[in-house]
This record gives C-alpha cells, structure tokens and sequence, in this order.
C-alpha cells in the first residue's frame, strides 16, 4: 500500500506547470492572469514609445491655400504629419524633415499668399479685354510684392498699381501712378537709398511711369517717400539719422585710440555733434578800378574840332560839281589809343580861335560769384570721455586701483582731440574725466538641479522609457512573482499533505480490536491511530483541494495498475 501510495505524490512534485496551475484556487488564477496581462501590456507600451518617432516643425504660419497644398502633397508621398498651434504649424517626423522641404521645394512648395505672372497660366476661354489687363496688374503687383519683400529689412509688403486706359484720341495721356505699403521687421529701418531703390524699382518695371509718381507707406501709415514739392518733413528722420552716423564715428573714432591703453571695458565715450542743414545762397558783384589808358579797354571814343580861318584867308570857290555832292567818307579815327595829331599845316591854318574836344568811353570791370552753402556741415563738436582707474598689482599679488596721472590725462586728452578733428575757431570742447567705475554685482541664483533645462530634457527623453521599466519591474515584483511562488508552493504543500496520509496508510503496527482496561472514570488516552486520523482530517479541512488531488492520484494510480 505504500509503494502505491509513493508513486503519485512523486508523479504530483513532477507535474508540468499545466499541473500545477491547476492546483490554483480561482481567485489566485484570475490574480495571475490578471498580472500576467498587466506585464504584457507594460512590454507592448514601452515597445511602442521606444519607437515613436519625434516631430518636428515642418513649416509654420502657412497661408491655408498653401497649408492645404502641403499637406497634400505629404498625403502623396506617404510621409505622416500632424498640426501644431492650432493648425498653424505642420510636423513631420525629425529625420524627415530637411528631405521633404527639399522635395517640396522641388514642387514650388509652399507658394506663398503672393501670386504674380502664374496668373496668366490659366486664362479662361472667352475672357474680355478689362479681364486680360485686370489679370496682368494682378499679376504684375505679385511680382513687385515678391521683389520687394526679399529685402532684408521688409516683412511684408503690398503694391498697388494705377494703370490708366491710353486711348489714342485724348490729347493728354494720364500717367501710371503707384503705391507700396511696407511692414518692417522690427527695430529696423530703411534708409534714403533704400528707399530710392524701391520707388526706381517700380517705377522701371511700369512703361512710362515717373519715379515721383510713386508713394512708399509704413505699416503705421507715414509716408517714407519725399514728395515731388518736399512740402512734407520726411527729411527730418534722415536728418536725424545722418547727426547720429556722425556721433557714432567720432565715438568709435576716440575708443579705437583710447581702449588699447587702458582697455577694452575702461574707457566710454559720447560725442555731439551740432550739424547744420540749413541751405544758404549769396550773390557778390564786384567791380575793379581801370589800371590806366594802356592796358584799360576803351569802348567808345570820339573827337570834335572847330576853329575860325585867319584874315584874308581865301575861301573854297568854283562850281559845285560831283565831287562835292559825294556822301562824306567813315572816320577813319581809331577807337583804341590815343588820337592822331594834327598836322602842322592844319593847326596853323585853325588860327588862334581853334578848339578840340575828346571823349573817350572805357569798359568797366565786373565779376558776379554766387555761393550754395552745403548742408549738413558739422558746426561743433562736444565729446565727453570717461576713464576708469588703472588696476596694477602690488608686491602680494592683490590687485590696487590707481588714478592717472595728471600727464596721463593730458596725453589722452590730446589723442582723443586729434582723433575727432578738434577746431578751436569752430568752438569744439573734450572733456576727459578719470573715476573709478562702479562695480555692479551680480546675483548669481543657484538654479536646482531638476530645474536646469539640460536635466529636465534628459529627464523628457527618458521618461517613457525609465517609467516602462519601472512599470514592468512593479508588475513583475509585486503580483507575477508572488503568483509562481504560490504555484511553486502548491506542489509541495500536496507533497507534505501526501507524506501523511503514506505515513497513516503504510502503518501496519498491530491495532486493537477493544481498548486496554482502564480504571472507571479515568479518560482514555488516543491510540496513535486515532491521532493520525485527526491529522489527516485536519489536513482535508485545511487544504481540501491538495486532498483531493492526491486522493485523485492514487484513484488513477490504482487504475492504470
């Protein structure tokens, strides 16, 4: 009986672990299962976000037309995407994103909200003539808008043409005219030759349109281009612009000589400059005194002569013939130079009563200069330098702030004279002024460890998959192993319960049929198998599922024997 009784606790410790799940309660099965799924689930979450992929900005603040041609396009090519900001940004995959700009931009994608001449590409059948000429100046005002926004200082920009009708039968043709609204970036500006570049840039690309017919408008609606009048102050901006270029290189001009002395971060300086924009013009005339009858220019000269012949002078006699009725010859005098004499004979025959008159008429010496005083001339100059103590070691190596010597200061204010162009007659002053500079602490907060954002990017990249593990290592540790523990255990529990029942089974002690003699009223002592009995039947209330099993076995045992 005991050999029979051996085979199937030996064939129960031995049983596969179909076996021994067998030998579970319910609620035990039900607990493993449950954290065998939880285990599986943890596996197949961490797989999963370990190969996610990271998103990354495609492009963002996409027009919609262009944002629907995208993405498109990304549905054609089989590349995955998502929306960011409310739709304002497309995502692709990071390691997608530099090879589908390439392929997009391959495409002429995105396009952008301007559209110029590809307007023309889709010409209807049947289209008038206004509709023909109001799609060229669409397409046309495109054009511009792109050239002019691939300045560097330009955001965004709107162009807007006025082209009139030319009709051969008006007298007068209207003039092309334009106007350009410009967004700019911020903190920039756009100077007189950028300016003059965008209103030559529209008014070329228009056929017969003059450069002051074009307006140039900011964002806050001042208008950046100078009327043909100049009736407006647009100037004064430029103005303003052209003192602070000035003062800036004059500044520039004092710490270039100055900071090789006493250093970089020890010397500040600030210059002002008095320019002066006002345009002046003057007329002089003068006239030079004559230098004398020889080298005087004589303009007109003329000479009279009159005198009363002497008694008993014959008069001319005869008959008049031709010769007298002849006009009288030129004078043959000479207008420059003094007058010829009169002959010897001729004065005497003048007589005593003779008289000559001259007049002569010299030109006059006269110069004309008119001066155009040029704008923008520098009038003064202020500059105001500033110069920190020399810092010098001492013997123990601690650094000693010094002030300069009078000498010192002297030479460098000379140097920062000589570096601006100083003029005594135009009233220009430095200053130069040593000081210690104030030394301005800094309060340096000790950021945390987990607030620093290399930590926090580390701790981003391996959350998922620092929490995955510690997920699975709570799944395994604290339901999966206690569960094979219990399946371990049940084996031998059926084994021990097993051992006792051979051990009551194999007894074959001599047992006797009545009890021994006992004195009346003394209670009998249990036999031995009375308490193997109660054991085994505590054993079943205990564990009435190990019992069972092994009753099972020795039922099959017992069958295949």
């Amino acid at each position: 009986m005991s050999a029979l009784a051996e085979i199937p606790v030996q064939s129960a410790i031995a049983a596969p672990w179909g076996g021994k799940l067998g030998g579970l309660s319910r609620a035990q099965t039900l607990r493993l299962g449950l954290a065998a799924v939880a285990l599986l689930a943890v596996v197949i979450l961490g797989v999963v976000m370990g190969r996610q992929a990271e998103w990354r900005v495609l492009y963002a603040n996409l027009a919609d037309k262009d944002g629907g041609a995208v993405v498109a396009q990304l549905g054609q090519m089989n590349i995955p995407y998502q929306y960011a900001a409310g739709g304002g940004a497309i995502l692709v995959p990071a390691d997608k994103v530099y090879d589908t700009r390439l392929r997009l931009a391959s495409l002429g994608l995105p396009k952008g909200s301007v559209t110029g001449f590809e307007l023309m590409d889709t010409n209807r059948f049947g289209m008038t003539q206004f509709q023909e000429r109001l799609t060229f100046q669409r397409g046309l005002e495109g054009e511009l808008t792109r050239s002019i926004q691939a300045l560097s200082s330009v955001q965004s920009a709107r162009v807007h043409l006025a082209l009139p009708n030319q009709n051969g039968f008006f007298r007068e043709q209207q003039k092309a005219s334009a106007s350009v609204l410009l967004g700019l970036h911020p903190g920039r500006t756009l100077d007189r030759a950028q300016l003059a570049g965008i209103i030559h840039l529209v008014s070329s690309s228009v056929p017969e349109m003059n450069p002051s017919a074009v307006s140039v408008l900011d964002d806050t609606g001042k208008l950046l281009s100078t009327p043909a009048d100049g009736s407006n102050g647009a100037g004064d901006a430029q103005q303003l612009q052209y003192v602070q270029q000035i003062e800036q290189q004059y500044s520039r001009r004092i710490l270039d000589i100055l900071e090789p002395i006493v250093g970089a971060a020890n010397v500040r300086a600030q210059v002002t400059a008095e320019v002066d924009f006002s345009q002046t013009e003057s007329t002089s005339e003068s006239h030079k005194p004559n230098q004398g009858p020889e080298v005087a220019a004589i303009r007109s000269q003329q000479v009279s002569e009159a005198g009363a012949g002497a008694a008993g002078t014959a008069l001319p006699a005869g008959v008049p013939g031709a010769t007298t009725n002849q006009p009288p010859a030129p004078s043959s005098a000479p207008i420059n130079g003094a007058s010829a004499p009169l002959a010897a004979g001729a004065a005497s025959a003048l007589g005593a009563g003779a008289k000559r008159d001259s007049i002569i008429n010299y030109e006059v010496d006269k110069t004309t200069r008119v001066v155009r005083g040029a704008t923008g001339v520098v009038k003064r100059l202020s500059a105001a330098v500033v110069v920190n103590y020399l810092t010098n070691p001492e013997d123990k190596g601690k650094p000693v702030a010094k002030a300069l010597s009078e000498a010192q200061i002297e030479k460098m204010t000379a140097l920062a004279r000589e570096s601006i162009g100083f003029s005594k007659d135009r009233g220009d002053s430095v200053n130069l002024m040593n000081t210690p500079f104030a030394v301005q602490k800094i309060s340096v907060t000790d950021v945390p460890l987990w607030r620093q954002p290399e930590v926090q990017d580390l701790a981003h990249s391996m959350a998922w998959p620092v929490g995955t593990l510690l997920v699975g290592a709570l799944v395994l540790l604290g339901f999966v192993r206690p569960m094979l523990k219990v399946v371990a255990s049940a084996p031998a529990a059926r084994a021990s319960a097993g051992g006792q029942l051979d051990a009551f089974v194999a007894d074959d002690t001599a047992r006797a049929q009545l009890p021994p003699p006992s004195r009346r009223g003394e209670p009998q002592p249990p036999t031995v198998h009375e308490l193997r009995l109660t054991d085994a039947r505590q054993l079943a209330k205990d564990n009435p599922m190990a019992v069972a099993n092994i009753v099972k076995s020795w039922v099959n045992g017992e069958a295949n024997a």
